[in-house]
């Protein structure tokens, strides 16, 4: 493990101004995306509007890296370029997701547990050779009637460290994400608790693993109310629970902060963010964006609808918004 280098990586994924875009999304997540916009998909249209994509100009001033799947990494920009090296080219960094998904945990129904430790050491020296310098790794925890159980929590948070730890030994700085989903009835003190709990078990589990967490960035949901809950939490409330919950529960040494937008609107992962951001307080760490749909899904739509020109606009401006979050500087006056 060369330690400097995990951690040179990790401090330049979370740089002033710029967060990580999710790209990630597997071929069936992808394949729904595509036609929800009226397109057919298949692995050329998936390619052609990722690179598309990719392509932004100056996109790289708001985008520090990119999480790729396993098709993506494989595949070439429109003249031919592998798409790892492309990234590279522009002071991107390539990353990659690796674990195989969430499946049902046996014995507990309705919960999961994300699977992919099986050959995860292989794979991991596979991308780094492949230009890969970071990786992602998804656990999902549902709240519910007496969920998460014990067991969920305890298997997600040892297998992200596991995960972590193999990462780290091939070069690659892991993104730990212990994802409390936004589905359900549940309130934003219910998610504060949960997530807090996750979020101890994890790093307790790395301890154990001897992760390096000054090598390792934490991509976790912010703090609130479940989609079905009659009260909706206000940004400023998230933003605020999102830093307590946060600052009792990671530790300081961790690389950096890097948020899931889990479902929120484009305009409330920015405008979150930039609360996070706006604090009269000092943080320990970066707090910075890993976001897949709140930086894609208006892309998606203008590819669809106007063309590859229009939905790099839509994600130039996107990427902006976001890279102004980052400091605190966005007002919601920029988005007209």
């Amino acid at each position: 493990m060369d330690k400097a280098l995990l951690e040179a990586t990790a401090a330049a994924l979370v740089a002033p101004g710029k967060g990580i875009l999710a790209a990630d999304e597997s071929n069936g997540t992808m394949s729904n995306r595509l036609e929800a916009v009226g397109l057919e998909s298949s692995e050329e249209v998936r390619r052609a509007y990722r690179a598309n994509l990719f392509a932004t100009l100056g996109c790289e001033s708001a985008v520090s890296g990119v999480i790729l799947f396993d098709e993506t990494i494989r595949q070439t920009m429109d003249e031919g370029t592998p798409i790892p090296e492309y990234l590279a080219s522009r002071g991107i960094i390539p990353g990659i997701k690796v674990d195989t998904g969430a499946k049902e945990l046996a014995g507990y129904h309705g919960e999961k547990i994300t699977e992919g430790l099986d050959g995860l050491r292989e794979r991991c020296a596979e991308y780094f050779s492949m230009g890969a310098r970071f990786a992602k790794w998804r656990a999902v925890i549902k709240i519910g009637d007496g969920t998460p159980s014990e067991a969920c929590m305890s298997t997600n948070a040892h297998a992200l460290a596991r995960y972590a730890a193999i990462c780290q030994e091939q070069g690659l700085v892991p993104i730990i994400e212990p994802e409390v989903l936004m589905d359900g009835t549940h309130n934003d003190k219910d998610c504060f608790v949960v997530t807090t709990l996750i979020l101890q078990q994890t790093f307790e589990e790395c301890k154990n693993q001897g992760v390096h967490l000054a090598g390792a960035l934490l991509k976790p949901n912010m703090i609130i109310a479940g989609k079905g809950c009659n009260k909706q939490t206000m940004r400023e409330d998230v933003a605020a629970s999102t830093v307590e919950c946060l600052t009792a529960s990671v530790p300081h040494d961790v690389g950096g902060i890097v948020f899931l937008s889990g479902g929120q609107s484009d305009e409330d992962a920015t405008a979150h963010l930039n609360l996070m951001n706006s604090m009269d307080v000092g943080h320990p760490w970066q707090l910075s964006y890993s976001y897949g749909r709140a930086l894609q899904a208006s892309a998606l739509r203008a590819w669809a609808e106007e063309g590859s020109q229009a939905s790099q606009a839509a994600f130039a401006h996107r990427a902006k918004m976001n890279s102004l979050a980052r400091s605190g500087d966005w007002d919601i006056s920029l988005e007209s």
